[in-house]
């Protein structure tokens, strides 16, 4: 193969990377990919010597591996508020986030207003994550557990989960939509009892 074509390619790959990272719904993807493809530009730009390119890429791959990290860190400070499902706040979650709900969440049918209890998840004040349940007695049915794109490390479940414990919840059993839910609910602890994804509190 000619090495002016491989060349060529290299420029291609790492353009179609960064491309499809923004077409990523996970933040985290999202960073990673256009990391690896600034990577791969950047290499692209040494070989033809385009230290414009060089320089915008080193930049990139800067950002998106501080807010990487920042997404990652430890020490978030998380604060959990119990709402009604018909709370204001609730409403304006529910709406604000529907369309990227509709995507994590696809053919989801339950109707949220017969549900009895949310859990809101703030992080500095700000809400994150939204988590709609039934309850019977001491075990919780969740209908839907959701976190904002930004905070999908699974940090803000593990966060909400053992707060619900020390409320005296003994068992979550999750009733929600399983498709592209399925690596949440086990980094949570979620275990499958013939098709049923259970959580010992």
């Amino acid at each position: 193969m000619d090495n002016k074509l491989i060349v060529e390619l290299i420029g291609y790959l790492g353009s179609v990377l960064v491309l499809l990272s923004f077409l990523m719904t996970s933040v985290v993807k999202l960073r990673v990919v256009s990391i690896l493809g600034s990577v791969v530009c950047i290499l692209y730009a040494l070989i033809i010597k385009a230290y414009p390119t060089l320089v915008m890429n080193v930049c990139l791959v800067i950002i998106n591996a501080y807010f990487l990290y920042q997404g990652f860190r430890t020490d978030k400070e998380y604060d959990l508020l119990t709402v009604d499902v018909n709370d204001p706040l609730t409403l304006y979650l529910l709406d604000a986030y529907q369309e990227d709900m509709k995507k994590v969440f696809p053919n989801r049918t339950f109707e949220y207003s017969k549900a009895e209890s949310c859990f809101v998840v703030f992080n500095q004040k700000k809400p994150v994550g939204l988590t709609v349940c039934s309850i019977e007695g001491s075990v919780l049915h969740v209908k839907l557990d959701y976190s904002i794109p930004e905070y999908r490390d699974y940090s803000v479940g593990k966060y909400l989960y053992q707060k619900l414990k020390e409320t005296g919840y003994e068992k979550a059993i999750y009733e929600g939509s399983i498709r592209n839910h399925l690596k949440y609910l086990e980094k949570t602890g979620f275990v499958n009892h013939d098709g049923v994804y259970e959580k010992e509190l």
